[in-house]
């Protein structure tokens, strides 16, 4: 089989969780390629004891591994914005593809980078930025080919979906769930991102852009997080019949394509209605397919088995 040589930049818990599942699960995963998948190098300015990296070449300086000519692909999965967007495009400055899991890299300057790896003929794959275990971009872009986009709608953020759940389930207010949910992983010290929508609205403009063919443009997106959530709208909600959920929504109209994040009222009997915990869902409405629905573990499921030493990808 040929092979296919790989360099990882970053040791977190997504870092860490692919180099133990490429290790692990090395046979599968090189049957089902049809190649022998290699990593060649590890870029990460600190050890992760959930990894064993011994019997690789790891190296500090992440710029090693861009400028590596025996590494085929760098997966970048350092987070930011910054380091970040240097790294990928010197990497395809230097010929090489990309696989990343920043969401939030591709919401802001995904157009640059796409328009550099399209000049330089190689590929950046992006699955795992959005919806965690989920599949989402391969079925809106493959599996939803033929379709006429509608809308699509998700809960694609679970650390939010976390603490909403709690607080219906036991009628906890929201700066207790949060602190909980900061010990056991699912949130970081600094929420922001989870608790106030940008996370998701990150993955919203992602979906959106290969839903509908546009740009990927954050700024438009009109964005409302879960902090001024009561339990008791939580409870009022329940006994109207209806969950609240913070949706990612981006549809059709008149005027164009309209994408927007914020708590959203559901009828308790809809499917999305009782997705709960870390778990993410999405909903995609093709014009020949009809509804369909995604669901799966999100990036909070992913942090939590780190805690329990059981990270994986």
């Amino acid at each position: 089989m040929n092979p296919v040589r790989i360099g990882i930049c970053g040791l977190g818990t997504v870092g860490s969780g692919t180099v133990n599942i490429l290790t692990r699960n090395k046979a599968h995963i090189d049957a089902r390629a049809g190649c022998n998948i290699s990593i060649v190098q590890i870029g990460a300015r600190r050890d992760n004891p959930n990894v064993d990296t011994s019997k690789f070449n790891v190296t500090r300086d992440i710029f090693e591994v861009a400028n590596n000519p025996d590494v085929d692909v760098l997966v970048e999965v350092i987070g930011g914005t910054t380091i970040a967007k240097d790294l990928v495009l010197k990497a395809i400055e230097n010929g090489k593809h990309v696989v990343t899991a920043n969401k939030a890299l591709i919401a802001h300057y995904g157009n640059e980078i796409f328009a550099a790896a399209k000049a330089k003929g190689v590929t950046v794959a992006f699955e795992a930025a959005v919806a965690g275990g989920i599949p989402i971009i391969k079925a809106i872009r493959e599996g939803l080919a033929a379709n006429n986009i509608e809308w699509l709608a998700g809960i694609i953020n679970g650390t939010g979906n976390f603490i909403l759940t709690e607080m219906r389930d036991k009628g906890r207010s929201f700066d207790d769930v949060l602190a909980e949910a900061q010990a056991l992983g699912y949130a970081e010290a600094d929420p922001t991102f989870d608790v106030e929508g940008i996370d998701a609205a990150h993955k919203l403009v992602i979906l959106a852009s290969l839903a509908f063919g546009i740009p990927l443009e954050i700024s438009k997106v009109f964005t409302e997080g879960i902090t001024k959530i009561a339990s008791e709208d939580v409870t009022y909600a329940e006994e109207l019949g209806y969950r609240i959920k913070n949706l990612g929504i981006a549809r059709r109209t008149d005027k164009g394509i309209e994408l927007r994040v914020h708590p959203t009222l559901i009828p308790e009997k809809r499917l999305i209605a009782n997705v709960d915990g870390v778990m993410n869902a999405v909903l995609v409405k093709g014009d020949a397919v009809g509804p369909t629905l995604y669901y799966g573990a999100g990036a909070g499921f992913r942090r939590r088995r780190k805690k329990a030493s059981l990270a994986s990808l």
